[in-house]
């Protein structure tokens, strides 16, 4: 976790306060929430609406629809792969509309892989029936750094692995999940911690640690912490998705603090 400002603390409230400098690792990205967050930044600029992702292993679809002159659907077939510099790579092997191969179709539509997203995306460069994404300038911050080696659709994810990460991940499936974090200063909330020894645990019964930086402090509330014998910080939370859908108010009154020998509120001691 590299600081991105000198005279500035890392901080989970200032994703781009902070890098992921990833030395071996598996990510992996919901292909759904992809979708949605490739509609958005398109916004108006973008000719292809309503984009879906879809793909298996190295295959990869796009479907959408392309407004030229008349709306028109389009799916983009490729295959996805890992590329130098951290950049994800999609060579296109079939492009159709109204699913009819463009090959034929060219003289009447005169549509090319180009004319399917916005030229000002940043991060993003098409070259011929190449479609390159820079995933540092095209995603939100935090950004993650590191050797980029492979990258494939394992339903319902995009799944990134960095360095010589498969192995290892295969090693620690048994393990529950958990995030640790040492050295340095780290701000979250109204806390600073010097000499960082903080670790953040999953509590869900999934593969994977599904932490969510804007909605972090819901998931510390819907946890617990715990302190070590050290000064470090333990933080058992749950998935995002796990959250209840109604938020309550789990302050411990003053009126409490004044009796000793009250019992703790239950939502407390439950925990």
């Amino acid at each position: 976790m590299v600081r991105t400002r000198h005279n500035i603390n890392p901080s989970f409230d200032d994703p781009e306060s902070f890098v992921l400098d990833v030395k071996a690792g598996v990510i992996r990205a919901n292909v759904g929430d992809i979708s949605n967050f490739l509609n958005a930044i398109g916004g108006a600029k973008s000719p292809l609406k309503n984009m879906t992702l879809s793909g298996d292993g190295n295959q990869i679809k796009l479907d959408g629809t392309l407004h030229k002159i008349i709306s028109l659907p389009v799916e983009l077939i490729g295959t996805i792969a890992a590329a130098p510099d951290n950049i994800i790579q999609i060579h296109v092997t079939k492009l159709s509309v109204l699913k009819i191969p463009l090959k034929g179709l060219f003289g009447g539509f005169h549509i090319s892989i180009s004319d399917l997203l916005p030229h000002s995306l940043p991060g993003v460069q098409i070259s011929g029936n190449e479609i390159s994404f820079d995933t540092q300038k095209l995603l939100p911050a935090p950004h993650i750094r590191g050797q980029l080696t492979s990258v494939r659709i394992v339903n319902p994810d995009l799944e990134e692995v960095y360095g010589n990460a498969e192995h290892a991940v295969e090693h620690v499936e048994q393990w529950r999940n958990f995030l640790k974090l040492s050295g340095g200063t780290l701000d979250f909330g109204k806390l600073t911690m010097h000499h960082v020894d903080l670790i953040m645990i999953d509590i869900s019964n999934d593969g994977w640690f599904d932490l969510d930086l804007a909605h972090y402090q819901e998931q510390l509330v819907n946890g617990y912490t715990r302190m070590t014998p050290q000064a470090g910080l333990q933080i058992f939370m749950p998935d995002l998705d796990e959250l209840p859908h109604i938020k309550t108010n789990q302050n411990i009154s003053m009126e409490w603090l004044k009796h000793r020998n009250v019992a703790p509120p239950p939502d407390i001691t439950s925990k």
